[in-house]
């Protein structure tokens, strides 16, 4: 037992002469202090410069975020518009074969037939998978020269028991004819809702510019295809 007695007498006198000579020592002192200050210093420098960088991160996802969301807006936005704008496109031009608008009256009053350039006019009609209908042409063909109006007529079905809503495109074969096809009246590009098997007619009024008999790249065509093709609108 005297022993560990013993052991306990000199560690606290080792200790109070420890306190004793770090009390009366600036130059023990000094050093530690300055290493636990810069200890301290760079503690709060690392902090700052990490909350500093958190922050330009922050605001730069802030920034990707806006400019992504803005550009799946114009994406959105310009998906709505290609087709009405790719529409107006083509019945100004007569691209890919689309027929082009010729409303103008006077221009029509004014036209005089080609009477020696008879024209066969043959019909077509196309429903997509997702539509049940019955679409079909009243009449399977008929004899136009440029310079005159005609008028042809289409029949749509809705057979099933519930209504339904539908919408055309249309174009003309071959594709070089669409400048000089122009329609009056038509059903394409428009909604058309039937009833439960309802039953319509549906007219398209049209005539081939008199111009289409004086260009050289069509002096051999003799027939010309008028397809229509129906889906269901949703």
């Amino acid at each position: 037992m005297a022993a560990p007695s013993l052991l306990r007498c000199l560690g606290r006198r080792v200790s109070t002469q420890l306190r004793q000579t770090w009390s009366s020592s600036p130059s023990l002192q000094s050093p530690l202090s300055t290493l636990l200050r810069r200890q301290a210093s760079s503690s709060s420098s690392t902090s700052t410069s990490t909350s500093s960088s958190s922050s330009k991160v922050d605001a730069s996802n802030a920034s990707s975020i806006y400019y992504l969301g803005a550009l799946t807006v114009f994406t959105v936005g310009m998906s709505y518009a290609a087709v009405p704008l790719y529409r107006m496109f083509c019945q100004a031009t007569g691209f890919g074969g689309t027929v082009m608008k010729g409303t103008d009256p006077l221009k029509i009053a004014a036209m005089k037939p080609v009477e020696d350039r008879v024209i066969k006019i043959k019909f077509a009609a196309n429903t997509s998978t997702t539509l049940p209908w019955k679409f079909y042409p009243v009449q399977n063909e008929i004899e136009v020269v440029p310079g005159e109006t005609a008028l042809a007529f289409f029949t749509a079905k809705n057979p099933s028991d519930e209504a339904i809503t539908g919408i055309s495109t249309y174009n003309v074969i071959p594709y070089e004819v669409g400048q000089y096809f122009n329609k009056i009246q038509c059903f394409c590009f428009e909604e058309q809702r039937l009833n439960a098997n309802e039953e319509v007619d549906m007219p398209v009024f049209f005539y081939l510019d008199p111009e289409f008999a004086e260009d050289p790249n069509l002096a051999r065509v003799e027939e010309v295809t008028l397809s229509y093709t129906f889906f269901k609108s949703k």
